[in-house]
C-alpha cells in the first residue's frame, strides 16, 4: 500500500486533521515523512493502527485506554478495560429498560382507559406517585416497597445524564477580541503559541477574569492546496486596550448560538450538532460569513485561558473541554 496524505487518511476513516495531530502527540500513531515531500504521510502500520482507534473509539473506548489497548501485548489491561466497558453499558442498559417501562405503562393504561371521557393522564396513579416522592431520600426510598419505581427512574436518568452530551441554545453577547490566525500544517499551535504568550504578558485573566478564547478554522481543510489550513483565535478583552503586533483587534456582533460540550478532539461531533439543529422544530442554522471559516461556527476553548495564565500546557493540565457552536436562528425568520 501507498502511503497515504493526511488529507487523504481524513476523509478515508472521517477524522478531522486536527484529530490526527493529536493521536501523533499522543503517540497512537506515528506518520513517516518522505524524502523530497514536505508534509508527512502515513504507512500501512500507521493506517491499521488509525482504523484500530476508529473502531475502539465507536466503541466508546477512550483515548487513554486505547492507548493501552495499543502497547498491551500480554491482553491483561486490555481484558479489564473491556470488562469495565461491558459493565458501562449494562448500566446504560438498565437505565434505558427502567424508562422504558415506566412509559410502556403508562401507555397501556392510556390504551385501558381510551374510552372513558374523564381520563387525565396527570391523574394516573403511578404519575402521581412519581411526582410526590421524586424528592425524597434514598433511604426513605429503600424503606418504601411501593416508592421503588421512584428510585429505579432517579437512578436511571442519573446513568443516561452522564453519558448524554447537553446541546443548549445560548445567546453570545458582543465582544471585541484580540484576533490571530495562522496558515500552516498545523496552525491551531503556532497560533495558540501567539495567543499564549499573550495571555501571560497581559495579564489579561486578572484585568478581565471573565475573558474568553474562541478558534474557528479561516481557511478549511481543503480550501488551499496541499496539506495545509489556515486557524483563528480570538480572545475577548476590554474595548480600549492596546494590542501588541502581530494580535488585530476586531469586534463581535454577538448572536444565538446552538452549544454542544464535548472533550478534546472529538471534532467528529460537528455532524451530531448539526443533525440536532436540522431535527429541531424551533431553530435551524443561520450561516454567517463564508464556508471557508465554518459559515460562522465557533469552538470556545474551555479552561484554555486559566491554563495559559498560570503557566500550564493548556492541552494537559485541567481536563480539555470545548464547546462546539453553530449559529442559529429561529425558524422562518
Amino acid at each position: 500500500m501507498e502511503n497515504l496524505t493526511i488529507s487523504q487518511v481524513s476523509k478515508s476513516f472521517g477524522v478531522t486533521p486536527r484529530m490526527l495531530r493529536h493521536y501523533e502527540k499522543m503517540g497512537l500513531i506515528t506518520p513517516t515523512y518522505m524524502e523530497d515531500y514536505a508534509y508527512r504521510t502515513y504507512d500501512e502500520n500507521a493506517v491499521r493502527r488509525l482504523q484500530q482507534i476508529v473502531i475502539l473509539r465507536k466503541l466508546r473506548i477512550s483515548l487513554k485506554d486505547i492507548s493501552v489497548i495499543l502497547d498491551d501485548s500480554k491482553y491483561a489491561a486490555t481484558l479489564e478495560i473491556l470488562r469495565r466497558s461491558i459493565s458501562d453499558l449494562d448500566e446504560e442498559i438498565n437505565a434505558l429498560d427502567v424508562i422504558r417501562g415506566i412509559i410502556k405503562g403508562f401507555a397501556e393504561r392510556l390504551e385501558e382507559n381510551r374510552l372513558k371521557a374523564d381520563f387525565c393522564l396527570l391523574e394516573d396513579r403511578q404519575l402521581i406517585e412519581l411526582s410526590e416522592t421524586l424528592s425524597l431520600s434514598k433511604n426513605t426510598l429503600k424503606e418504601e416497597r411501593s416508592m421503588s419505581n421512584v428510585n429505579d427512574l432517579n437512578n436511571a436518568n442519573g446513568t443516561l445524564n452522564k453519558q448524554q452530551s447537553d446541546i443548549k441554545i445560548i445567546m453570545l453577547p458582543p465582544l471585541t477580541v484580540a484576533s490571530h490566525c495562522c496558515v500552516g500544517e498545523e496552525p491551531e499551535d503556532a497560533c495558540g503559541k501567539v495567543i499564549e504568550e499573550f495571555v501571560r504578558k497581559s495579564r489579561i485573566y486578572e484585568i478581565k477574569p471573565d475573558t474568553r478564547m474562541f478558534g474557528f478554522n479561516h481557511p478549511n481543510p481543503g480550501v488551499l492546496e496541499g496539506d495545509i489550513h489556515g486557524y483563528e483565535f480570538w480572545v475577548s478583552i476590554p474595548e480600549d486596550m492596546e494590542l501588541p503586533e502581530p494580535l488585530v483587534k476586531k469586534h463581535f456582533d454577538g448572536g444565538l448560538y446552538a452549544a454542544m460540550t464535548i472533550s478534546f478532539p472529538e471534532f467528529q461531533r460537528w455532524d451530531d450538532l448539526f443533525k440536532w439543529v436540522e431535527g429541531n422544530d424551533k431553530y435551524e442554522v443561520d450561516w454567517r460569513g463564508t464556508e471557508e471559516i465554518m459559515g460562522g461556527g465557533l469552538e470556545e476553548h474551555l479552561n484554555w485561558i486559566y491554563n495559559a495564565h498560570n503557566g500550564w500546557n493548556p492541552e494537559t493540565e485541567l481536563e480539555v473541554k470545548l464547546d462546539l457552536m453553530l449559529p442559529v436562528k429561529k425558524r422562518g425568520e
